[in-house]
C-alpha cells in the first residue's frame, strides 16, 4: 500500500471513530429524561449556551495552538475532550456538571480543526482530492452509522437513552487511543515551515489546506482564481536553516497577516464570505437546539425518530453536496450564483418556519430536513466560490476566520434570544422564529447584493 494511502486511512478511522456518538440524536431527551430531570430552559438557557461560549473563546487559541504543535497533540486532545464529555454525560446527574461538561464540549468542537488539516501536512499535494474525498467520507459515514444504530437500538427498546452515552463514550476512547498511533507531522503552515535542509532548493514550498479543501475538488477549476487574490508566498530560501524561537514566531504572524490582507482585500471572496460566516451562524445554532424544539412540540410524544431523521439529513447532505459541486461548475455563473443563493436563503428560511409553527412532529422533521438540505446545497456553491479566489496556502486562515464569525454571531444570537442572563431570553418557539427570519433576512442580502451586481453590469456597458 502506498504511504499516502495508508495515512489517509489511519486518520480516517480517527474521523469515523470521533462520529460514532449515538447518543446526540437524543441527548435533549436524556437530560430532560428521569436520569437528570433537568426542565427544559435548564437545558437550552442555562446550560447549551456554555458550549457555544466556549467554543468560541477556543477557536483561534486552538487554531494557532494546532500549527504550533504540528496537528497530532491536538488530534489527541480532541479525543480526550470527547472521553470527558461523554464520560460526565454517563455518571453525572447535576446542571452544574452539565454547565463544566458544555466547556470541554467547546474544546472538543474546536480541536476538530485539527483532523481536517492533518492529512494536507503528511501527504503530497498531487493527493490533495482523494483524501479530501477520504476524510469527509469517513465523517458522512460515521454519523449515519451512529445515527442509524441510535434509531435502532432505541426503535426496538434494546438500550434507553443513557445507555447510548456508553456506545459514545466507547468511540471515544477508541479514538483517542487511535491517534496515539498516528504519524507525527515534521512541518506546519505558519511556524515549522520547511526550510533548505527539509526539502532541498527545487522543492515547493509547504502548503496548507483545511476543512473545505474539498471544494477545490467539486469546483473542478483553478483557471478562474483572480491573480491578484494570490498572496506572495515566503520563499523558503529566504529564511535561515536555524532561526530563534521569536524570529519564527514573528515570521509566523506576519505571514497570517500578509495572507488575511490579500484574501479579504478581494471583492469575490468577501461577498461569498459574508454568506459562508452568516448561514454557518445560523445553521450551528439550529442544529444546537432542534431537539428541544421537537421536544416541545408534543410533550406527550418522545420524538423517537431522532436518529432516522439525522440519519437521512447526513446522506441527502452528502448527495447535494456532490451535486452541488457538478451543477456550479458546470451551469452557475456569478449572477445567477448569487440569484440561486437569494432564493436557497429564502426557502431555507420558510422551512424552518414551517417546522417551527406546526403542532405535528413529522412536518417539523420535514423542514428541518429540507432545510438542512438546502444549506449543504448552498455552503458547496459558497465554498467553491471563495476556493477559486484565493491561494491554496490561505484555505486554512480564511476558512477558519470564516468559522470564527461564524461563531461570533452565533454567540451573539445565543446571548440575545437563548441564554437566560440575555437580552430576550425566548422559549424556544420564539427562538426558532428569530431563526428562521434570520434565514430570511439572509436571502435579502443577497437579493440586494444580486441587484447592485445587475446596476453595476448595466452601468458598465453604458460606458
Amino acid at each position: 500500500m502506498q504511504q499516502w494511502l495508508k495515512i489517509s486511512l489511519l486518520v480516517c478511522t480517527f474521523g469515523f471513530l470521533k462520529e460514532i456518538r449515538p447518543s446526540e440524536p437524543f441527548i435533549v431527551d436524556y437530560l430532560a429524561g428521569p436520569w437528570r430531570n433537568l426542565t427544559m430552559d435548564q437545558i437550552i438557557q442555562e446550560a447549551f449556551p456554555i458550549g457555544t461560549y466556549s467554543y468560541l473563546a477556543q477557536l483561534a487559541v486552538i487554531f494557532l495552538v494546532t500549527d504550533f504543535l504540528r496537528y497530532k497533540p491536538i488530534i489527541i486532545v480532541n479525543g480526550a475532550a470527547g472521553i470527558i464529555v461523554w464520560s460526565m454525560l454517563t455518571w453525572t446527574t447535576s446542571l452544574n456538571a452539565l454547565k463544566v461538561l458544555e466547556i470541554f464540549y467547546g474544546t472538543y468542537c474546536a480541536a476538530e480543526v485539527a483532523y481536517f488539516s492533518y492529512i494536507y501536512a503528511k501527504v503530497d499535494r498531487e493527493h490533495y482530492q482523494k483524501v479530501t474525498s477520504h476524510t469527509r467520507a469517513a465523517i458522512y459515514s460515521g454519523r449515519f452509522f451512529a445515527a442509524s444504530l441510535a434509531q435502532l437500538l432505541v426503535y426496538f427498546e434494546a438500550m434507553d437513552y443513557r445507555q447510548l452515552n456508553y456506545l459514545s463514550l466507547a468511540a471515544q476512547i477508541s479514538a483517542t487511543v487511535w491517534a496515539l498511533f498516528l504519524p507525527s507531522v515534521p512541518t506546519s503552515m505558519y511556524f515549522h515551515r520547511r526550510t533548505l535542509s527539509d526539502a532541498g532548493p527545487d522543492s515547493p514550498p509547504v502548503q496548507c489546506t483545511m476543512t473545505d479543501r474539498e471544494t477545490k475538488m467539486v469546483d473542478g477549476s483553478e483557471e478562474d482564481r483572480s491573480d491578484d487574490s494570490k498572496p506572495p508566498i515566503v520563499p523558503t530560501a529566504a529564511r535561515p536553516v536555524q532561526s530563534s524561537f521569536r524570529s519564527r514566531l514573528n515570521e509566523a504572524f506576519v505571514l497570517l497577516w500578509t495572507h488575511f490582507r490579500i484574501s479579504f482585500t478581494n471583492r469575490s471572496v468577501l461577498q461569498w464570505s459574508i454568506w459562508y460566516a452568516l448561514a454557518m451562524a445560523g445553521y450551528i445554532q439550529i442544529l444546537a437546539y432542534v431537539q428541544a424544539l421537537w421536544s416541545s412540540i408534543d410533550e406527550t410524544q418522545p420524538a423517537v425518530w431522532n436518529g432516522a431523521v439525522e440519519a437521512a439529513v447526513t446522506l441527502l447532505g452528502a448527495i447535494v453536496s456532490l451535486l452541488a459541486g457538478y451543477l456550479h461548475s458546470g451551469f452557475l455563473k456569478p449572477r445567477t450564483s448569487l440569484l440561486s443563493l437569494a432564493l436557497l436563503s429564502f426557502a431555507a428560511g420558510g422551512a424552518m418556519l414551517l417546522a417551527t409553527n406546526t403542532g405535528n412532529l413529522i412536518v417539523s422533521y420535514s423542514g428541518y430536513m429540507i432545510f438542512c438540505v438546502l444549506y449543504a446545497f448552498a455552503i458547496t456553491v459558497v465554498s467553491a466560490e471563495i476556493a477559486k479566489n484565493i491561494s491554496d496556502d490561505c484555505f486554512g486562515l480564511v476558512f477558519g476566520f470564516n468559522t470564527l464569525v461564524a461563531l461570533s454571531l452565533q454567540t451573539l444570537l445565543t446571548f440575545s434570544v437563548t441564554d437566560s442572563d440575555g437580552w430576550f431570553a425566548l422559549d424556544v418557539f420564539g427562538q426558532f422564529t428569530v431563526f428562521s427570519c434570520y434565514f430570511l433576512v439572509l436571502g435579502g442580502i443577497y437579493t440586494a447584493f444580486l441587484v447592485a451586481e445587475i446596476i453595476g453590469s448595466v452601468i458598465r456597458r453604458s460606458r
